[in-house]
């Protein structure tokens, strides 16, 4: 199965969602004009990160622009995913939810691994879940940012089945080659899509590279972006995951029995 992905590169304008919702709605219906069927935005796209005013953005998972971004789908008929700030248990939480193109939530995945560089572990609470989801193209999962540098959760991920990775991310210089290689591993290692969309600008004294990539299950690049905002376009060929395990079958040659 072939799949068209669009990845909104976006600046974000720090603590002002309806400004940011505003380019995200252009860019969703651009991603639908080049027949896309799914368009990821960065991580926090409404509001930066605006972390000590989260409550002030902070909703339940059926509301605010949690509720704005399934209708969105629904209007444009495409699959959205980027994460946002939510409240759960009144708990507040770096989440990404997928929507279908009719507007439904197909799962959410909250951040598990804490910033520390930019303070989320003071003001959002860790995710306790890693969920692999049934999508139309196969199993897929999600990280977010920080997680890149985590390489149990990506396996975790794979002896679950999932065939692609969506990653929203708010990563800033000068680490962009860090950013190019953890991509590229984690496709490598296991033989899997990484789709990964970064943001641009700067906020808070930091400044963001974009980047915006996509790391086929060889770990050969498909598409990047550069330090702009552009929306990128790109198809790739989902039965290529079964045909790289099938090649070199690494998870089944595993031995976690010795380590």
């Amino acid at each position: 199965m072939e799949l068209t992905i669009s990845l909104g590169q976006m600046d974000i304008a720090l603590g002002q969602p309806r400004l940011n919702l505003a380019k995200v709605q252009e860019l969703t219906a651009e991603a639908r004009r080049r027949g896309s069927d799914v368009v990821l935005f960065p991580e926090l796209w409404a509001t930066g990160y605006d972390l000590e005013n989260a409550e002030q953005y902070a909703t339940g998972l059926d509301e605010g622009f949690f509720a704005e971004l399934a209708a969105l789908a629904k209007e444009n008929a495409i699959h959205i995913c980027g994460s946002l700030l939510s409240v759960q248990n009144g708990r507040y939480y770096n989440t990404a939810p997928f929507f279908s193109p009719e507007g439904k939530c197909l799962g959410h995945y909250s951040k598990i691994h804490l910033f520390r560089l930019m303070d989320e572990d003071k003001y959002l609470t860790a995710g306790q879940a890693a969920p692999v989801f049934d999508l139309p193209w196969g199993k897929s999962a999600i990280a977010i940012c920080y997680d890149l540098r985590f390489p149990e959760l990506f396996r975790r991920y794979a002896l679950a089945g999932a065939r692609i990775i969506f990653l929203p991310a708010e990563w800033p210089y000068p680490r962009l080659e860090h950013w190019r290689t953890l991509l590229q591993a984690r496709a490598i290692e296991n033989q899997m899509f990484i789709v990964a969309c970064n943001r641009v600008g700067e906020s808070k004294g930091e400044r963001f590279f974009g980047h915006s990539a996509i790391y086929d299950p060889w770990g050969r690049l498909v598409v990047e972006s550069g330090d702009s905002e552009v929306l990128l376009t790109a198809r790739v060929d989902m039965t290529l995951v079964e045909e790289t395990r099938q090649a070199i079958p690494v998870l089944t040659d595993r031995r976690p029995e010795l380590y």
